[in-house]
């Protein structure tokens, strides 16, 4: 009799334990790190190098303008070796321009890269933190899936929002607003 109730406890253990649920959750990671106060400041950061960049930029080409422009209405009454001389500056401006350009699109790109990258972690840490606490075997990024049966998987990113100190009501939308207005006054 003992060896039957055994057997069958065994067997209930073992219906049980292949009965097991998974739990699986998605969350939007790009809203999450994008909306992340952290990421206000790296973007503010990243916009007043692009603007330094923008205004070196600017400069460089005034000064090819002014030149080019001085260099068309004298040329004619220079010597050959004061032509050669202005067209040969004329040449190094257009190369430093061009240099500064190649430059100055990969100096951003690191900056944006360096910037980024503790605000990625902080979400990721914050993730993987609900994810361990809520026994979830598998967090998925929701921006990737094609489809999310809700009743099946949970939504972190509310969590996430709330660890990592996003305010309740900005979204991306309002993010874009946002931007949009800061643009629209910087052109002013």
């Amino acid at each position: 009799m003992k060896k039957i109730i055994m057997a069958a406890a065994a067997a209930i253990i073992a219906v049980s334990a292949s009965a097991q649920t998974y739990k699986f959750a998605h969350v939007n990671y790009n809203e999450l790190v994008m909306l992340m106060p952290e990421a206000d400041s790296a973007r503010a950061q990243l916009n007043a190098a692009q603007k330094e960049a923008q205004d070196t930029y600017q400069s460089m080409v005034d000064e090819f303008n002014t030149k080019a422009q001085q260099y068309q209405e004298k040329q004619a009454t220079w010597t050959p070796a004061v032509r050669d001389s202005k067209e040969k500056e004329l040449n190094d401006i257009q190369q430093r321009i061009s240099e500064f350009q190649q430059n100055i699109q990969q100096e951003l790109s690191q900056q944006q890269s360096q910037l980024m990258a503790p605000i990625q972690q902080k979400a990721q840490e914050a993730v993987q933190k609900l994810a361990k606490e809520g026994g979830y075997i598998y967090v998925f990024e929701s921006g990737s899936l094609l489809y999310v049966d809700s009743t099946k998987s949970t939504d972190l990113t509310p969590a996430a929002r709330k660890a990592l100190g996003i305010p309740a009501g900005r979204t991306l939308e309002s993010l874009q607003q946002e931007l949009q207005a800061q643009s629209q006054a910087g052109q002013n």
